[in-house]
């Protein structure tokens, strides 16, 4: 047994102590014997647990037969803080319980995951090794002759051996960082989390679907039944999850049949069935259907309401769907449904409730309108600014709209809210994200017609009263804490577009800056084949623009620009191919880039050679603050403060902003698509750039802050501090801006 745990803990103090092996998982070597009594779906659903949630279940023998040696847990201990994680004290005493085989499998797989989660699963070779100095001191000759010698051989690093290539003597790593600590979990509140996802009140990310389908696809049948809700409020779910649900034969009309409502909720069954945008916003070829299948799909189909109306709203896309499903054959068993396709497909008129509201507005009657939206309150909400702008008798919209504005759903009702609440402010930009799977962002001037501030405040009243007097319902949060640094973070909403990330906020959250006064972002990325194609040479560029306070032009850092004379900024070298993988990085004096009159910048990863981001194997950013920016390794895994997966369907990705005056990153997570008439470097999308800028810092959009204290007003006793209080909202403590499922689920109802 000693030989066994010695043979484990050398493999961990090999791993901790091999740079390469922390870097690059593949060359790891774990002397593990495969164990057949281990549950080895719960190692892969903690996969899942510790990137959500850092928590890990653990399954503690009550009564072990050999406590776990305490110099293998140190090590593994110390390996996973080198890549700037920790247990709690909880998770260390549930942890010594285990077997050796057990904890072996656990760790392997917890250090694999923490690795892809801030990047460490790779290698770093920065064209300038002895980055940042060695840019600082080089002479701008052997920089630009460096740059022209790479450009024009496009050789990969392993074959670039000039002074460029020249590795510095780098000192041991001088920063304190703070360690993310990996919580006690359970499978019930793993489980939970799940429910969570699917119970969302809003639309949830490709993440979030993958990790779905990777529960459902291993689940124990009583899982399955602690993982679905009886309710599924977001209709694009809907879809996802019953597809699959029949995808792996755990559906049935009992359990399924409920969940549908409209048409539009069975055509995005069929769409996801088809392995299609659920969202709707692009059409997907359909796919062939068993009879079995078409019969289900026509049957839930037959049970929605008003399906002829809602089936217009898609009439082309239903029109090639009955092509397949083939309705006349079924038309005695499913006579509505028959008779619905039979009006699209032969043109016959058929009023419908949108084309009423549009020509009521057209002739500005608004009684009529008064009268059509009351019966839609949802709709009513959506076009109240529109109403009043058109009415002088704006006190009976109002009223009509106090009437019906318990039946609005909360997210509509909270975006009702402040949209009023800041209709009064000057703004140049009004801000849009589209809907569909790229997270694109469009800004146009604010030429709204005003209205009046009683008429805001009064809109703004009857939203609160109604969500007060709903959330009263919930159960009670007793002395109830809300931190004011939630104002900085936005409400979750839609997380459709959300790229994976170590952790996630919402699109337009200001994250406040750690320690230091340097922040130092990281690329990287590798070509090779995707399905089977190759990508050819990739070249993906790192680049930071900076901007006063007014958005005027100041100066970037890029391959065009390696570093600043006017303050402290640097980039590490241009790379232009990547069959190993490559990495580029730049560091940011702050207070230099202030003092001179920056405030803004815009980090921007740009695909010189025009490949999309989803068609690579795999690219990433994040970045790190650094007190000592020359001490350590280039890439130290214990300073990553985040990293984000960059897959979008565009060449251009903006993942942060920082406002340096304020200290904070603005989560952006944003993608442009390439301006044809420029250059596809950094100077030739200026435009574009800047209008993403303008748009993210001034977003008006419900925060955390506010959606919290409406709880705590309607069911909760607010207190001063953190100490009295038995139910916690806060950045750090309690729930926090990232239990994004939790906020969806809970608070959004």
């Amino acid at each position: 047994m000693l030989n066994r745990d010695m043979a484990f803990l050398d493999s961990l103090i090999m791993n901790n102590n091999n740079n390469d092996n922390i870097m690059n998982s593949n060359t790891n070597h774990w002397n593990i014997n495969v164990d057949k009594n281990l549950d080895y779906s719960n190692i892969r659903m903690n996969s899942i647990y510790v990137r959500r949630a850092r928590k890990l279940m653990i399954q503690p023998n009550e009564q072990p037969q050999h406590r776990l040696p305490d110099q293998v847990l140190a090590t593994a201990l110390k390996n996973i803080e080198s890549l700037g994680f920790t247990f709690s004290s909880e998770l260390l005493q549930a942890l010594r319980t285990l077997s050796r085989e057990q904890f072996e499998a656990l760790v392997q797989q917890l250090i694999q995951d923490l690795k892809v989660m801030v990047g460490a699963h790779v290698k770093y070779q920065p064209m300038y090794a002895g980055f940042p100095e060695q840019v600082m001191e080089e002479h701008e000759a052997d920089l630009y002759l460096n740059a022209v010698f790479h450009y024009l051989t496009h050789l990969t690093l392993d074959d670039f051996e000039p002074s460029a290539m020249a590795a510095g003597v780098r000192s041991p790593l001088l920063e304190q960082t703070r360690l993310k600590v990996i919580e006690l979990g359970n499978k019930p509140a793993f489980l939970k989390l799940i429910r969570q996802l699917i119970e969302a009140k809003g639309s949830i990310s490709d993440t979030d679907k993958k990790d779905i389908k990777r529960v459902l696809k291993h689940a124990d049948p009583s899982d399955v039944e602690a993982i679905l809700p009886a309710e599924i409020p977001f209709k694009e779910n809907v879809g996802f999850v019953v597809a699959v649900l029949l995808k792996y034969e755990l559906a049935s009309m009992e359990r399924i049949g409920s969940y549908f409502k409209t048409a539009s909720d069975v055509l995005r069954l069929a769409v996801s069935w088809s392995e299609g945008d659920v969202s709707l916003a692009a059409a997907t070829p359909f796919r062939k259907f068993k009879r079995r299948e078409r019969r289900l799909l026509l049957s839930v189909l037959e049970q929605c309401g008003s399906i002829t109306e809602d089936m217009l709203r898609y009439k082309e896309r239903w029109i090639r769907l009955g092509e397949i499903l083939h309705p006349s054959e079924y038309k005695l068993r499913y006579p509505r449904t028959q008779a619905a396709f039979d009006i699209l497909r032969n043109n016959k008129p058929f009023t419908t409730f949108n084309g009423s509201v549009e020509l009521a507005f057209q002739y500005r009657n608004i009684w009529s309108l008064i009268d059509l939206l009351s019966q839609r309150p949802g709709e009513f909400a959506r076009k109240l600014d529109h109403m009043l702008r058109i009415t002088e008798d704006e006190e009976y919209v109002l009223l009509a709209f106090g009437e019906v504005a318990a039946k609005v759903s909360t997210p509509v009702l909270l975006q009702v809210r402040q949209h009023f609440a800041k209709r009064s402010e000057e703004a140049a930009l009004r801000v849009f994200f589209p809907k569909g799977n790229v997270a694109k962002a469009f800004g146009i001037p604010n030429e709204l017609p005003t209205v009046g501030e009683a008429v805001c405040q009064e809109v703004v009243q009857l939203c609160e009263q109604a969500l007060i007097t709903r959330f009263a319902e919930f159960p009670p949060l007793g002395k109830t804490y809300v931190d004011e640094r939630l104002q900085h973070y936005l409400v979750p909403f839609s997380q459709r577009s959300a790229s994976k990330a170590l952790r996630t906020i919402v699109r337009g959250s200001r994250i406040p800056m750690g320690e230091g006064d340097t922040i130092r972002f990281f690329s990287w990325w590798k070509e090779g084949e995707v399905d089977g194609t190759s990508t050819g040479r990739v070249d993906i560029d790192l680049s930071a623009v900076m901007y006063d306070k007014n958005w005027n032009y100041v100066e970037h850092i890029s391959y065009t620009n390696l570093r600043s004379v006017k303050y402290k900024a640097v980039h590490s070298g241009d790379i232009v191919t990547a069959p190993y993988g490559a990495s580029e990085f730049i560091d940011l004096h702050m207070p230099s880039i202030v003092n001179y009159g920056g405030r803004y910048v815009v980090t921007t990863l740009l695909s010189f050679t025009s490949h999309p981001y989803c068609n690579l194997p795999e690219c990433f950013a994040g970045w790190m603050m650094r007190k000592k920016p020359g001490s350590g390794e280039i890439y130290e895994p214990s300073t990553v403060e985040n990293k984000i997966d960059i897959t979008a369907d565009t060449q251009i990705a903006i993942p942060v902003i920082l406002d340096l005056v304020e200290r904070t990153i603005i989560w952006t997570d944003l993608a442009l698509k390439r301006y044809p008439d420029y250059n596809n470097n950094v100077e030739g999308n200026q435009k574009g750039i800047v209008l993403m800028g303008k748009a993210m810092t001034t977003l008006r959009k419900p925060d955390l802050y506010n959606l919290f204290m409406l709880h705590a007003k309607a069911r909760g006793e607010l207190v001063d501090t953190k100490e009295q209080a038995d139910t916690i909202y806060a950045v750090d403590e309690g729930v926090t801006p990232y239990d994004i499922e939790q906020i969806m689920a809970e608070y959004l109802a």
